[in-house]
Parts: C-alpha cells; structure tokens; sequence
C-alpha cells in the first residue's frame, strides 16, 4: 500500500515560513473527544476526574455533534491560530463564519453522520444563523466548564513547548527542530512531512508559511489543516506534558518554591506576559526595593528577561524559564 502523507512545502531555509500559535479551539475539540472516550486519553485522566460533574450536558451534545470521536471536525473550530489568541475571541469568531465555510464544513459533517445526529446537523445547515449562535454560546459554555479553570496551566505547558522549539530551530534548523514534532512528523527536501491514513496532498507554503500547534489536550497525534481560507497549519502535541498537568497552581508553587524560594517561584508562575516591576510588587505584595532584588535574581538566572519600554521596564519569562515552569507541570 502506498504510503500517505501531506507534505507542506516551504522555502529553504525561510526561518519566517514558520511561526508557531495557540488553539483554545483545538483545546476544547480534543476535550470533547477525551470526555467521549477516556480511555483513549490516559494523560487526561486528572483532569477528567476533576471536570466531569460540572459538564453542561446539553452544551456538549451539540459539540460532540460536530465532534465525533475520531477523523474530521469542522475546520472553523480550529482555523488561524495565532500567539495571542484568547478563548474569548475564539468563541465571538465562531458566531462570523461565512456562510460558504460554515456550508462547506457543515456537510462534510453531514456526510459523516448517521441517524438522529445527522437529521440534527441538517437543520444546522438549514439555519445557519441559528446554528452558528448555538454553537458560540455551546463553546463558551463548554470552554468556561471544562477548561477556563486549568487555562492558566494549559497555557504555561503550550508556552513551554513554544519557547524550547524555537531554540532548537536557532540551535539546529527548522529540520532540526521538526523532526523533533512527532514520530508522524519528518523534514524532507524542503517540506514538513506528516504522514497520513486516508489522502496525500502537497501544500504550497511559499509565501504564506506553515503555523505549528501545540495541544495539550490532542496528546494522541497529529492534526493538520490545508484547505483556504485556513492558513496552512500542524497541530501536534505539546512535551512535557505528563498526568498531573492539571493539578492546583498552588502545588506548582510549591514545587518551584523550593528551588527558587516563594517570591521568586511567584515572581516566575506569573512572568507569562509582560510587567512591570510596580506590578510585580503589587501582585506579590512585597516592597518595591524587594521585588526588584527578585527580578535581578531572575534575570541573572537566564529566566526572565527585560526590556525597557518608554519610560517602563517590562519582565517576561525567558525560554528557559518558560521550559522550567513546563517541565514542573
């Protein structure tokens, strides 16, 4: 049998052909599926044992409509992930689809459903204005259940990941650091390779770039996106990530707390975006004088940086600081 893979071809050595975001869209997707069949996400199974009883039942019935528990899903739950993308604008973004996407996609979750599902996605196409409500206000909805709670812990993991691929391609190459992605996920002449089970297809990256994933929540492969208006996109899973990922922040505290000492275990969990030193004082509750001895410690470890910003001195987690806080999650 001839093997199958999608290849995204880009230009040599073009370092801009590839930036990386992040997807609550793709997050949520992959929560649907785990709280569809567990079994299959042995990494999950913390956090499906702290969620289960606060999931709104009808909410999740009209994603897992959408969401089956394997293949395709529609490309507008996922599309343009960016850096700074928040669930909050990933949910309004769902009540603009176009209609010729909302059309497209829809269908093809027609094609793939059977029985009283697939009458429910056909009323969906029939009113696409209602659909789209329905299905923003059952993201949100679903988003603020099962996992605006763990974000903060989700995000640091994603970040995490993000900061050490992005060395690797200053130390090794953009091959280097994807031959790193998955064991699906390869470089060969030029392309990003990801071998597939169903369809080949060469995409034509050139001048549009290739955006990487990371997902917590989709730990059991490799996602790709291809098809306009998307932009070309490879969701993979995050490293790192490990069973307890989804414990307390203040056990995270903790742990770092006794390497670094509490303040600066503090000062670091919360360095994900930028501030300054008035506001980590603030935020801490400690003197100015001290906070600022407690950034200088940091920073001379090669775990927060500073950048001056008009009259401001902004401090944000360095790759390695961001690979610390991951490798304590």
């Amino acid at each position: 049998m001839d093997r199958k893979y999608v290849d995204f071809r880009l230009a040599p050595d073009d370092l801009t052909a590839i930036r990386f975001g992040v997807s609550p869209g793709h997050e949520l997707c992959h929560a649907v599926r785990a709280l569809h069949r567990p079994d299959s996400y042995p990494l999950q199974w913390g956090w499906l044992r702290s969620t289960r009883g606060t999931i709104p039942r009808e909410d999740f019935e009209v994603l897992a409509l959408l969401i089956r528990e394997d293949g395709y899903f529609p490309d507008f739950l996922t599309t343009t992930p960016t850096w700074e993308l928040t669930p909050e604008a990933e949910s309004e973004r769902l009540r603009d689809i176009d209609d010729a996407r909302f059309d497209v996609d829809m269908t093809k979750v027609l094609v793939r459903s059977e029985g009283a599902n697939r009458d429910a996605v056909q009323r969906m196409l029939d009113h696409p204005d209602r659909a789209r409500t329905m299905i923003a206000d059952a993201w949100l909805s679903l988003w603020n259940a099962a996992l605006a709670p763990v974000w903060p812990q989700l995000e640091r993991l994603l970040r995490a990941d993000i900061a050490v691929r992005t060395r690797r391609i200053a130390e090794s190459g953009i091959g280097g650091m994807i031959a790193t992605l998955h064991d699906r996920v390869d470089w060969a002449d030029g392309a990003v390779r990801v071998t597939m089970r169903i369809w080949s297809e060469i995409v034509d990256c050139r001048g549009s770039g290739l955006v990487l994933v990371p997902s917590v929540m989709g730990t059991t492969g490799c996602n790709v996106l291809t098809e306009p208006p998307a932009q070309p996109t490879l969701f993979y899973p995050a490293q790192g990530v490990t069973a307890t990922w989804a414990r307390d922040p203040a056990d995270v505290v903790d742990v770092l707390g006794a390497l670094l000492g509490p303040a600066r275990a503090r000062i670091l969990l919360d360095a994900h975006e930028p501030r300054t030193t008035s506001q980590v004082a603030t935020d801490t509750a400690l003197a100015l004088s001290t906070a600022s001895h407690h950034l200088t410690v940091l920073r001379d470890a090669g775990l927060v940086a500073s950048a001056r910003d008009g009259a401001r001195v902004l401090h944000r987690r360095t790759p390695l600081g961001e690979a610390m806080v991951g490798a304590v999650l």
